[in-house]
């Protein structure tokens, strides 16, 4: 049975990429108002997210006859140091907070003060090209830069904090909410192509998050309620390099997914599935269906501002929705008396790696054609060379989008497999455990490709 659910997995994988060498898909990062390009997809669509919910479904099924519980633990808890502590690494953590701070200010003046154009402004362009493209990146690929990067948490280290102390009980709630406001703003406010709006959206970012720390404190608020502090954080938990109490390791990729000690109950589910809503949410209202219907209900008399919000927190629900019935259905298979809460927490850090790759895929394209324009902004925040250098890349990068967004999922397979062994004492209830969260996951596969192959267009009534 083994050998032949392999021979299931190769002849899926090798169909997948039989299908991509006809196929030119590219990722969307039109809602980012800098790079919008569609292309067709020349192989039948049902052919090409079938073959991608089997290749996901047929990794389920071999990874589930990997059951030497010797094996898995082997491979989630190798570790080499690479620091003893974070002494020696604090003076340049101060340093990178001082050079934060000095980068905040300058996409303040410039955003107000450069070039209108938008590819060519320094302060879009570190915003959405170092930060939301770039350190994100950094942040599931190599280590959480965030917490030396971020200029907020270093400004309130001169303020007074710690009023109220920040209540357990809201855990990261107001990080999600923070979250969904910022993701509606990014469609809905032409943040990503005025910079002096840009600008004020990151004076008003400034305002919310350095009250947050001064009210409570800033290590409770930039790790429960700042948004940016949770997603860095969360993506963080992906990455080969991790810090530890007993200094910083290596790791393999995802190794931290199988425990929860970093989810923050429920709240942190929550969040976790905002991750992977988020970017498909990004893709959707630039998509023709998406733009269809947004253009439906605004026609119904239904005002843009809130069909955009409609569809973010509907869509949002629907990805709760799934992913709670997967855990009630895996608590009913597994026969077991662990709570279905628990195993919401338990199996939430699999989909961080679903995040990851579904991140990557819509912004490493963006990120390397972009990058040559943020060399130059860098060099000349005032005066860059008009028009903005841009890359033109191969057509061969947009099957990287697709094999991104399968790694990740093949990723989550392997953390969600790890897991369950963690959770249950029996193989058959670890195996059972994971039929729903397989077919949730297909179906989160199948819907992000269907995206990702589309052409894509500016948001309907935005602008």
């Amino acid at each position: 049975m083994g050998r032949r659910t392999r021979r299931l997995v190769l002849g899926a994988l090798a169909l997948w990429f039989l299908l991509l060498a006809t196929d030119t898909v590219a990722a969307s990062n039109v809602a980012t108002g800098l790079q919008g390009e569609g292309r067709d997809l020349q192989v039948p669509t049902w052919l090409y997210l079938f073959t991608g919910g089997a290749a996901v479904g047929a990794s389920g099924l071999l990874a589930m006859f990997v059951t030497d519980r010797r094996l898995i633990d082997s491979l989630h808890t190798w570790a080499r140091p690479v620091s003893a502590g974070d002494g020696p690494l604090r003076p340049l953590r101060y340093l990178a907070g001082a050079v934060a701070v000095v980068g905040l200010a300058l996409v303040v003046y410039v955003g107000f003060t450069g070039p209108s154009v938008a590819n060519a402004n320094l302060a879009v362009l570190v915003v959405f090209v170092g930060a939301r493209a770039g350190l994100v990146m950094v942040a599931y690929l190599l280590v959480n830069p965030w917490p030396a990067l971020n200029p907020w948490r270093a400004l309130s280290r001169t303020l007074p904090s710690g009023f109220i102390e920040y209540p357990e009980r809201w855990g990261v709630w107001p990080a999600v909410i923070g979250l969904l406001a910022i993701l509606w703003v990014e469609i809905v406010v032409p943040i990503n192509t005025v910079p002096e709006t840009l600008t004020i959206a990151v004076l008003c970012y400034s305002v919310y998050t350095l009250a947050g720390a001064v009210l409570f404190s800033p290590a409770d608020w930039f790790r429960y309620g700042d948004p940016l502090g949770v997603l860095f954080r969360y993506y963080g938990a992906v990455a080969p390099i991790q810090r530890t109490p007993d200094g910083v390791r290596l790791v393999l990729p995802g190794a931290t997914l199988r425990e929860s000690e970093g989810i923050d109950g429920l709240s942190g589910v929550a969040f976790v599935l905002l991750l992977v809503w988020e970017l498909t949410y990004s893709a959707f209202v630039v998509v023709p269906a998406g733009i269809a219907s947004v253009e439906f209900l605004v026609g119904l008399g239904v005002p843009p501002l809130v069909t955009y919000a409609i569809y973010l927190i509907a869509g949002y629900g629907l990805f709760l929705g799934s992913y709670w019935l997967a855990t009630r259905y895996a608590k009913r298979l597994a026969e077991t008396y662990v709570t279905a809460e628990h195993l919401a927490i338990r199996f939430a850090p699999a989909l961080l790696a679903i995040a990851a790759g579904y991140h990557l895929a819509h912004y490493f394209t963006f990120f390397v054609s972009l990058s040559p324009s943020l060399a130059l902004a860098l060099g000349s925040p005032l005066s860059p060379p008009l028009p903005p250098l841009t890359l033109v890349l191969p057509g061969w990068f947009g099957l990287l989008d697709v094999a991104f967004v399968l790694a990740g999922h093949l990723l989550a397979i392997w953390a969600a497999h790890a897991a369950s062994f963690s959770v249950f004492p029996s193989r058959l209830q670890a195996i059972r455990s994971q039929y729903p969260f397989v077919i949730v996951m297909i179906c989160y596969t199948m819907v992000s490709l269907w995206l990702i192959s589309l052409p894509t267009a500016d948001p309907a009534f935005v602008g």
